[in-house]
């Protein structure tokens, strides 16, 4: 009887289990979400509650100093306004404002409206979100939450322990708690760390949630047509911004007593100038903006400091290069006046252009030695090395930094759709994961359509910009006939010109007003290409948000990379190439005569280019990045000047900010891949690309972070794993520099004709010494013509003879084809790039082989972290489910000792 007992308690344990379990599954899994749910037919709109402004200005809560403000609405009240826009327009904005907000309370969120206090016109609509609601969404959003404090030791490294004394003190930036996280779930909430409910999700976490909902939120309803999104009211006019707060004064702090003063800190210890020599608090960079924002600043900050290094070597090639350009023995023979002053040139336009002595060129000869010597070789090769150290070190500390911050299992699928997404979805089809049928925005032939459509218009401004070169060289082409006719009179005729005659060239010129209208051309297609660039993006309808950024990203990098880098490849590796020879050259649109190289090679003015577009652009960056918004939140403010005595609440000094704009760090993460590019594809010819950089980047870190601290609305909080699309991006780069700064020492610069004149022709059988030397590099890199064989429509005014290549002399029986020298050489140019190549690609795969992407230790801390976080979890599910059990458990107990009361008396 006992054992019958015993069985038929665990039965209706078990039984009792499977039924609470199903009941908390029914409950939790067939709630539907308030997502797009709008009011019930005839249901009257709610109103939104009206308070006055209770003159804290500090205050971050609704007037009862309780609920807290998690996003902020702006609109401007039809009634008052003075616009001359039809009243249907007014009223059909007022009805769509009234439904969005009316839905948004009828799926739980709280809304408070006050009036503002400079402009009367202006309304501020404060959004909260109530406790349930959070949970409600924090499990829809996947976030993870805190369950168990972390008592794990951290891991140190020896970076760390250098890097510690130029972290900001730990009094002034506490150092964040550290636990076990778990994805948040609402029927679990006892399994987390809930010390206070009004703390436990984050203001960021908070905004985030708010963004979602406002994002999704129906604001008109036509039949079965929902149109939803605070978005689509932002650009229609009905709201006129809306923005998550600031916690307090970047420079002051603020007066309520729990508050955190974060952006104050940040400003201080972070944005200000005076913190340029400080290390980022990344910690707190992500907590206040998002991983998303916290994730480019760590990317940057690292990539400054890799550039140290690189910098310190280019500076190291380029004092190299100055200290020995007067010890160099081609430019002494150039600057000889017994030997290049003895060698008369042959003119390099028809016509017009006279005849020269190579003694000219004796300050382009210097500067070539600068840029052009073996310590370049070296450095090219090093940097090529350099980007594969940090990249792979980089994805290295970006597995820590998804380890800190818990973002390690990010998942795409934890991603939800794009709102302008799920608005279009009128198709069905069968999901191949799931089976189940879903709606999508557009069929298997749609979709073609419209990635056919974009390919094509990318295809197109590729070509616009591809047409833009040739215009400039154009350009060059008929300019340098110019200068050539009138700058060199000007400069013999002027005395007080005179000393400029050695710098100025017709080919300097030319290559320096080139250079200035390249710029201007790329700025111009800049701005178009962006607009046109969103608006293919845009019609392609990507599903996530990342799949949206990633699709941009690579639009806007193929054109910036055509845009920016199409002149540097023409200099590089096509002027000067296909000239012909003096009696026979080579004609564009058959009356341009091809250009050639400067006397000085076309290295140098490859250098020019690339110092000229990378300044220009740095300037040009920092003047819409920083002048710009100053000067628009200068003006905003005078305009709308209100007396001393007035309060301004917080939601309404953050409305004098500007907006951070829809693709927030797109434009950041450009302009420093787009410097990548010339630090790494063209660095053989620049050896100072490295420490113009690292100039910029210090500069560039300080006013990141003053512009988004300072000078816009605080952006919505983001979840991001890595940098994306850019990832890819970069390495894509890494391998095309291998084969760019090979070409530029093979095929641009004079290094390899060198080497071979002095390992071959220096010697017998080409010569008469038994000596390796480069004595006699200059007489030997020249052919000479007969004046006789010049065309009568091209014939100079004077006769000389030699010219810059390797041909066979007139005497010879094949006179003017291409030498044995000139053979050596380009054998020699394809053996070096060949060989180089391979060693390098080579090198870079070792090391990428051997530098692992995550750290072994990091990797057992994870394992370890994510066996301790299912561990508490199954024990905190058991203690809950026991004390949910406990009771049944008594009362069955109970009821079974009674009737063995009974038998017993």
């Amino acid at each position: 009887h006992s054992r019958r007992s015993m069985t038929h308690i665990y039965c209706l344990l078990n039984l009792s289990f499977i039924v609470i379990f199903c009941i908390c599954f029914f409950l939790v899994y067939s709630e539907e979400l308030p997502t797009y749910k709008s009011m019930p037919k005839g249901q009257a709109v709610p109103k939104v509650e009206r308070a006055e402004f209770n003159g804290n200005p500090d205050s971050l809560f609704f007037n009862d100093g309780k609920r807290r403000i998690d996003f902020v609405l702006v609109y401007e009240d039809e009634s008052k306004s003075a616009s001359e826009k039809k009243g249907s327009v007014m009223r059909r904005r007022q009805r769509r404002r009234e439904f969005f907000e009316g839905s948004l309370m009828n799926m739980g969120v709280e809304l408070e409206a006050t009036q503002s206090v400079v402009d009367e016109k202006l309304v501020y609509v404060k959004v909260h979100m109530p406790f349930e609601v959070l949970c409600t969404y924090a499990e829809v959003l996947h976030i993870k939450l805190p369950i168990q404090p972390n008592d794990l030791a951290p891991q140190s490294s020896a970076y760390n322990c250098f890097t510690h004394h130029f972290y900001p003190s730990e009094d002034v930036i506490a150092k964040e708690a550290d636990f076990f996280t778990a994805p948040f779930q609402k029927d679990q909430l006892k399994c987390f760390w809930v010390k206070d409910r009004e703390q436990f999700f984050t203001p960021a976490m908070r905004s985030r949630m708010a963004y979602y909902i406002l994002s999704r939120a129906p604001y008109d309803v036509k039949g079965n047509v929902k149109k939803f999104g605070f978005n689509k009211l932002l650009d229609g006019g009905v709201y006129k911004a809306a923005y998550p707060l600031h916690d307090c004064r970047f420079n002051v702090k603020s007066k309520e007593p729990d508050c955190p003063n974060e952006r104050f800190l940040l400003y201080n210890e972070w944005a200000h100038p005076k913190s340029f020599y400080k290390m980022q608090p990344l910690d707190l960079i992500r907590k206040y903006f998002g991983e998303k924002i916290g994730i480019y600043f760590a990317w940057l900050g690292f990539y400054t400091v890799m550039l140290t290094l690189a910098a310190a070597v280019g500076l190291g090639c380029f004092i190299y290069g100055y200290t020995t350009r007067e010890t160099s023995t081609w430019s002494k023979e150039v600057c000889d006046p017994r030997i290049g002053g003895e060698i008369v040139m042959c003119p390099q336009c028809d016509e017009i252009c006279p005849y020269w002595r190579l003694n000219t060129t004796c300050e382009s000869s210097k500067r070539l030695c600068i840029f052009d010597n073996y310590g370049t070789l070296v450095f090219a090769i090093f940097m090529s090395v350099w980007v594969t150290l940090f990249l792979e070190f980089w994805k290295r500390y970006q597995a820590e930094l998804e380890h800190d911050w818990d973002t390690v299992e990010f998942l795409q699928q934890e991603e939800q759709p794009r709102p302008e997404y799920e608005a279009k979805c009128i198709y069905e089809r069968v999901n191949p994961v799931t089976q189940e049928t879903e709606k999508v925005p557009y069929t298997a032939c749609g979709k073609c359509m419209r990635v056919s459509c974009g390919i094509g218009t990318v295809l197109f401004w590729v070509l616009l910009i591809i047409a833009s070169v040739v215009g400039v060289i154009v350009y060059r082409l008929a300019m340098f006939i110019t200068f050539s006719s009138k700058l060199r009179s000007e400069l013999y005729n002027r005395k007080e010109l005179e000393p400029f005659k050695e710098y100025v060239t017709p080919q300097m010129a030319t290559s320096i007003t080139a250079s200035i209208i390249s710029f201007i051309i790329i700025m111009i297609l800049n701005s178009v290409y962006e607009k046109v660039a969103i608006w293919i993006t845009d019609f392609e309808l990507p599903r996530t948000k990342t799949e949206y950024e990633n699709s941009l990203t690579l639009k806007m990098f193929l054109f910036q990379f055509v845009n920016y880098y199409s002149s540097c490849f023409y200099i590089a590796f096509f002027k000067g190439k296909v000239v012909g020879y003096p009696g026979q050259p080579v004609y564009w649109l058959g009356s341009l005569r091809n250009e050639e190289c400067d006397p000085g090679g076309c290295l140098t003015e490859l250098t020019t280019q690339l110092s000229i577009i990378m300044t220009g652009k740095a300037i040009w960056n920092n003047i819409q990045e920083v002048l710009l918004p100053w000067v628009k939140n200068l003006m905003f403010r005078h305009c709308t000047q209100v007396g001393s005595e007035k309060v301004i609440p917080r939601w309404e000094q953050d409305y004098r900010l500007q907006p951070i704009g829809k693709l927030g760090l797109f434009y950041e993460y450009l302009e420093m891949v787009i410097q990548f590019g010339f630090v790494t594809l063209f660095v053989a010819s620049f050896p100072l690309a490295p420490l113009l950089a690292l100039f910029n980047n210090l500069c560039e870190i300080r006013v990141d972070a003053w512009k988004i601290t300072t000078q816009f609305r605080r952006v919505v909080p983001e979840k991001a794993q890595d940098i994306g699309a850019w990832q890819p991006i970069l390495q894509g780069v890494a391998i095309l520099a291998v084969a760019t700064n090979a070409a530029i020492i093979a095929f641009t610069s004079d290094m390899i004709p060198r080497l071979v004149y002095y390992w071959a022709f220096s010697v017998s059988p080409y010569s008469d010494g038994s000596d390796h030397t480069m004595t006699g590099y200059i007489n030997s890199s020249l052919s000479v013509f007969n004046i006789a064989d010049f065309k009568e429509t091209i014939r100079p005014s004077e006769e000389i003879t030699p010219y810059r290549d390797f041909r066979h002399p007139p005497s010879h029986p094949n006179q003017y084809d291409f030498s044995i020298y000139h053979w050596h050489v380009i054998a020699a140019k394809l053996a070096f790039m060949i060989v180089v190549e391979h060693i390098v690609y080579f090198t870079k795969f070792m090391l990428s082989y051997m530098i692992p992407d995550v750290p072994e230790a990091l990797k057992e801390q994870i394992k370890r972290e994510r066996y301790l976080t299912q561990v508490i979890l199954h024990e905190t599910n058991i203690k809950h489910f026991k004390e949910l059990m406990k009771p049944i458990a008594d009362n069955l107990q109970n009821e079974i000792e009674e009737p063995e009361l009974d038998l017993t008396l």
